[in-house]
């Protein structure tokens, strides 16, 4: 009979975050470059454990904040999961009062969307996403594309994009 070696386990340790972990994690501050009206404060538990084909971040958004410039994504798919506070979200034509406990998904190509703290309380939200490595994202509202491929973004606005003849 022959042994075979068992598989070395790999440190797992680095992949766990306690609580206590999170809350010592200092929140940083974004402000979206085309809305500055729209300001998170996140912590990237993915980036901290070094997921790297999907994104969950831990978000606050305070009383009169909005979250993003209204957009949809061609290729990644995102959500959102209340864990406290109010948010309204515009999505497509409509719109919805979010509260604790309530799940949206945003589809790649689905309809626009965007979130606005109107409470008067700060709202939190557990907001994911797929990382594909190349994503185009439209913002109806001001007529502009950004591309992102492979990290790096640039962006255009549609009365610049020139038309080819075939």
């Amino acid at each position: 009979m022959t042994m075979t070696s068992q598989p070395e386990l790999k440190n797992t340790q680095s992949y766990v975050l306690i609580k206590s972990d999170i809350d010592s994690i200092p929140k940083t501050r974004h402000v979206h470059q085309f809305n500055e009206q729209a300001i998170r404060h996140t912590v990237s538990l993915s980036d901290i454990i070094g997921l790297t084909k999907f994104g969950l971040h831990l978000v606050r958004v305070e009383s009169g904040d909005e979250t993003t410039q209204h957009h949809y994504h061609e290729e990644s798919d995102e959500f959102i999961y209340m864990l406290s506070g109010k948010l309204t979200l515009r999505y497509g034509d409509d719109t919805y009062l979010l509260n604790t406990g309530d799940f949206v998904g945003f589809p790649a190509h689905g309809a626009a969307h965007s979130m606005r703290n109107d409470s008067d309380s700060d709202a939190v939200y557990l907001m994911g996403g797929s990382r594909p490595p190349i994503d185009i994202t439209n913002y109806p509202d001001i007529e502009r594309k950004m591309y992102n491929i492979h990290g790096k973004k640039e962006f255009v606005d549609l009365e610049n994009l020139g038309q080819v003849n075939l």
